[in-house]
C-alpha cells in the first residue's frame, strides 16, 4: 500500500470546518479499499498562533512543510485579530519558495446546481483558469515613502519574466491538449506596454509548437465580460497572478458559487510539495455556524489525490460529489438547507 505524508494547515474561519470534512471523505475512501494511506501532520497555525506568538506561522514553517508530499490548506484570515496584509504573506511565501507556479482552478457547473446565468447548462460551463503563481503582481516589490503624510507615495511593481511566462503557457498548452484543445491568454498590453507586451510576444512564439491547439488572447476586461456572457467559448484560460486570481473568482461564481470551487498550487517538476485548497477563503462571517460548504475542500482533496497519482481514488470522490449535487440539495450558499456535516454525509453515502 502506498503511503503519503500530508501537511494539514486548516487555518482560520471556516478553514478547519471544511478541511475536517475533506478528511472525512479521504478516510472513507481509504476504508473502502482505496489502496493508499495518508499520514497526516496537523499544523496549528493561523490567527490563534498569531495572537499567542505575534506570528501567523513559526519561523521554520517552510522547513516543516518541505518534509511532506503535499499540503492540504484550508484558509487564513481573521480581520478582527490580524491585519489582512499580513494574512497572505505565508501563503505567498509557500507558493514562491516551493515554486508552485501553476495554480489550477477548475470551474464546472454540476447537474443539479443552480447557475446565476440565464439559459446556461452544465454543458456550457467547463473550464480551467490557470494562474501564474510565482511572480507577476504578487511579488513584494515596491515600497512606501512619506507614510501618513499628504504627499505619501506607494509603489508596487509587477515582475514578469520570460521564463515564468513560457512555463505557465507550456503548462496551459499541455492542459489544453488533454481537454478540448482551446487556450485563451489574458493580457492588458494596450495599457501595460512592457509586461503584457512580453506576454503577447511569448504566446506568439510558442503557438507554432502546439499547432492542434486553438490559441487566442483577450484583454482581461473583455475576457471577464465574455466569461459571463458566453462561458461555453472557454476551455483553458491562462493569466498572470492577479488576472488569474480575479478571473477564477468569476469562474467560481458562474459555476454555482465559491463554496464549490477547488484549486491546486502545483510544482510541476515535483521538487517541492504542492498545495491544495478551496478558493473561498476563511469566511469569518459564517465561521462556527456549521453552514460552510465543504464541496470546494473535498474537490481540492480530489485534486490532491490526482497529483499523488491516485486517479481512481480521485475519480471516486468527484463522482460522489456529482451524484450528491445532482439531488438538488446543498448548503445555504447554494440555496439549500444542509449543514456542513450533512453535505459531507451525503457525499460519503454516494462514494
Amino acid at each position: 500500500m502506498r503511503s503519503y505524508r500530508i501537511a494539514v494547515f486548516a487555518g482560520d474561519g471556516v478553514g478547519p470546518e471544511v478541511i475536517g470534512q475533506a478528511l472525512r471523505v479521504l478516510e472513507a475512501v481509504q476504508r473502502q479499499g482505496g489502496g493508499f494511506a495518508l499520514k497526516l501532520t496537523h499544523l496549528p497555525w493561523g490567527a490563534e498562533h498569531y495572537v499567542e506568538t505575534g506570528r501567523l506561522v513559526p519561523p521554520d514553517f517552510l522547513d516543516v512543510l518541505r518534509q511532506h508530499d503535499a499540503i492540504l490548506f484550508g484558509a487564513v484570515g481573521d480581520p478582527a485579530r490580524m491585519p489582512d496584509h499580513l494574512t497572505l504573506e505565508p501563503l505567498i511565501r509557500i507558493r514562491q519558495t516551493f515554486d508552485q507556479y501553476a495554480c489550477v482552478r477548475p470551474t464546472r457547473l454540476y447537474p443539479g446546481v443552480r447557475c446565476p446565468l440565464a439559459d446556461k447548462t452544465p454543458s456550457d460551463i467547463d473550464l480551467i483558469v490557470l494562474r501564474e503563481n510565482s511572480e507577476g503582481e504578487y511579488v513584494n516589490s515596491g515600497g512606501r515613502f512619506k507614510q501618513g503624510k499628504p504627499e505619501e507615495v506607494a509603489l508596487q511593481t509587477a515582475i514578469h519574466t520570460r521564463r515564468g511566462i513560457e512555463r505557465i503557457l507550456r503548462f496551459g498548452f499541455d492542459l489544453a491538449l488533454s481537454r478540448r484543445r482551446r487556450l485563451t491568454m489574458t493580457t492588458k498590453s494596450n495599457a501595460q506596454r512592457y509586461g503584457f507586451v512580453l506576454w503577447d510576444e511569448v504566446l506568439e512564439e510558442m503557438r507554432p509548437s502546439f499547432p492542434t491547439v486553438q490559441a487566442d488572447k483577450q484583454h482581461v476586461d473583455a475576457l471577464a465580460m465574455n466569461m459571463v456572457r458566453s462561458p461555453e467559448r472557454f476551455d483553458v484560460i491562462v493569466g498572470s497572478n492577479l488576472f488569474g486570481d480575479i478571473l477564477s473568482e468569476i469562474g467560481g461564481a458562474i459555476g454555482g458559487g465559491l463554496g464549490l470551487a477547488a484549486s491546486a498550487n502545483i510544482n510541476p517538476e515535483r521538487e517541492y510539495p504542492s498545495m491544495f485548497e478551496p478558493v473561498h477563503g476563511s469566511a469569518p462571517d459564517i465561521a462556527g455556524q456549521g453552514i460552510a460548504n465543504p464541496v470546494g475542500a473535498i474537490l481540492s482533496a480530489a485534486m490532491m489525490l490526482d497529483w499523488l497519482e491516485l486517479p481512481e481514488a480521485a475519480a471516486v470522490v468527484r463522482q460522489a460529489v456529482e451524484r450528491a449535487l445532482a439531488q438538488r440539495v446543498g448548503t445555504p450558499d447554494m440555496g439549500g438547507q444542509l449543514r456542513t456535516e450533512q453535505m459531507t454525509d451525503l457525499i460519503i453515502e454516494n462514494l
